[in-house]
């Protein structure tokens, strides 16, 4: 049995996983449960992951994956995702029975255009590499899509691992906090969060050992920002 801490905290974990495709940060999962400190998140991890619903990736920041989830909250979860496709659906006439399944079940290839670096700036991204298939969750909101490999470790704490692949929503504007693939003057192309500094640009790493950049403003045009990301083991 888990308390409802426990429940509450999973279950945030899980939708935020099915949303963006990273878990959450330990800052996000304290303000969704409102605690008043990160220790008590740990304490609710370290019980998840020894009742054997989450697992810990050893080394790497921010990387928890869904092992299981509660027969009660497996239920709830389908009992909204059908009602989400019903009321979708219902306005328009059904086709086939595959109209009735979640988006997350439909994949895409999406062009890999590159190398991004998650440390310090490299080359500007110009050419498909290869393509990856992405689920179909991950592109729900529209636009276009592309990928990128990431290189470097400036972004760890944000679950983000150098060779991961990361998907980027094709779009020239940020706000505050956003992690973003910024090109700085015309020339390099770095993934980083982006913030507004009166007249410059702060691209902040994710790690400590790196220092936030500071760039006047016209010398940042925002390529996209970070919507997914695909792991290989």
């Amino acid at each position: 049995m888990l308390t409802r801490k426990q429940l509450d905290l999973l279950n945030y974990i899980n939708k935020h996983l099915n949303k963006d495709g990273i878990p959450p940060s330990f800052d996000e999962m304290k303000e969704a449960l409102d605690l008043r400190s990160k220790s008590g998140i740990h304490r609710l991890i370290t019980a998840l992951e020894e009742r054997g619903f989450i697992r810990r990736l050893a080394h790497r920041a921010r990387a928890i994956e869904i092992v299981k989830l509660p027969d009660s909250l497996e239920t709830n979860n389908k009992v909204a995702e059908l009602n989400a496709n019903h009321s979708k659906n219902s306005s328009s006439k059904l086709e086939t029975d595959s109209n009735y399944l979640p988006s997350s079940v439909h994949a895409k290839e999406l062009p890999v255009m590159g190398r991004i670096a998650a440390g310090v700036p490299i080359e500007a991204i110009s050419q498909v590499s290869h393509n990856v298939a992405i689920p179909g969750h991950m592109l729900r909101n529209g636009g276009d899509h592309y990928a990128l490999e990431v290189k470097g470790d400036s972004m760890i704490e944000e679950g983000i691992n150098d060779g991961d692949i990361v998907v980027i929503k094709e779009t020239k504007t940020a706000v505050n906090g956003d992690i973003v693939v910024a090109l700085v003057k015309d020339s390099e192309a770095t993934l980083k969060r982006f913030f507004y500094r009166g007249d410059a640009i702060a691209l902040e790493a994710a790690n400590p050992a790196y220092e936030t950049r500071i760039v006047p403003s016209d010398q940042v045009k925002v390529q996209g920002r970070l919507v997914g990301l695909i792991r290989s083991y």
